[in-house]
């Protein structure tokens, strides 16, 4: 399995990164699997350089927010006109309850335009699973102002687990527990955001890491261009007894 990081910007596309987008891909009875994590504002661009989008299997949304959704706006006008033809089958796409009426307002001008020609939802539940090729994907319910999830995603003895937007909660310890990576939400940077229920700063996703038990690498994302990435790692490394990583933009990971 491996994670390529297409977008890791916080609540709005970065100077150097758009907002979250994350590509999970997998070799199975020869061919490639590829579904992808979140795709917020400007992600679709910088998707381009490392796969056709029209090649995907399966897109998951944490939420409903535009920095993690909208770009699928832009994915139905590629799979609706590209001048090779349309798509031939729908696309995949499991998110909260409420994404086909969400994406729809944003497509339209005047009024809601209907997307389901290019994808077929799935409502997500907390704690059911299911397959795409040969990926296993929990979704869990985490702490966000509007409903969220984070995702669990493995294939075979690789484990990937993304907390999407979250304050820390019970759930972060089996989203967490034994992942080869988790990839963890520190957009608040500590004494600055007093904020509850909304984000992790680098040392309550620490904190969630570590009390989860058996995780390999903590890596720290969606971070808004206004932090400091390096006082969100300092942060971090005040309690997680390994290196802590910050996710970057066109990074390729192998799992």
């Amino acid at each position: 399995m491996t994670l390529t990081i297409v977008g890791c910007a916080g609540s709005f596309p970065g100077p150097d990164s758009p907002a979250s987008c994350y590509l999970v891909a997998a070799e199975h009875e020869g061919r490639r699997w590829q579904v992808l994590m979140d795709l917020g504002g400007g992600a679709l661009g910088a998707l381009q350089r490392h796969t056709d989008p029209m090649s995907l299997d399966a897109v998951l949304l944490s939420h409903l927010h535009p920095d993690h959704c909208l770009d699928l706006t832009g994915l139905h006008v590629m799979r609706s006109h590209h001048p090779d033809g349309a798509a031939h089958e729908r696309l995949d796409v499991y998110a909260p309850s409420g994404a086909a009426e969400r994406l729809g307002r944003a497509y339209g001008v005047e009024e809601p335009s209907d997307v389901q020609d290019s994808y077929r939802f799935h409502v997500l539940s907390d704690r059911r699973a299911f397959r795409v090729g040969p990926l296993s994907i929990l979704p869990v319910a985490v702490r966000h102002p509007v409903e969220a999830f984070g995702f669990r995603v493995e294939c075979g003895p690789v484990t990937l687990a993304y907390t999407g937007d979250t304050d820390s909660c019970e759930a972060l310890g089996p989203l967490m527990h034994g992942a080869d990576l988790v990839l963890a939400d520190s957009a608040f940077v500590g004494g600055r955001d007093s904020a509850r229920g909304v984000h992790l700063t680098g040392r309550r996703a620490a904190e969630a890491a570590v009390a989860a038990g058996g995780v390999g690498r903590l890596m720290l994302t969606h971070m808004p261009s206004w932090n400091d990435p390096e006082v969100c790692r300092a942060e971090a490394a005040e309690v997680w007894p390994g290196t802590v990583e910050l996710a970057r933009g066109n990074e390729r990971i192998a799992l």
